[in-house]
């Protein structure tokens, strides 16, 4: 998941293995496998980044978490 701020300035999250194509022009417009659109103030490289740190967290395993 991500969070991404829509055009009116509002957080939301979006799950980012429904995301099937981003368009930009002018808007970012997100196009979801669900067949919803998300018009979002992202730029590109902003999108990038919170795509591919949250892919690189998902394929880099648990985490160990150590209890004191």
């Amino acid at each position: 998941m991500i969070v991404v701020k829509q055009a009116n300035q509002q957080e939301i999250i979006v799950n980012c293995e429904l995301i099937e194509t981003i368009e930009f022009a002018p808007d970012a417009v997100m196009s979801l496998t669900t067949g919803d659109k998300i018009i979002v103030d992202e730029t590109k490289e902003d999108l990038l980044r919170k795509i591919i740190d949250y892919k690189r967290s998902v394929h880099r395993g648990p985490e160990v978490v150590e209890w004191t």
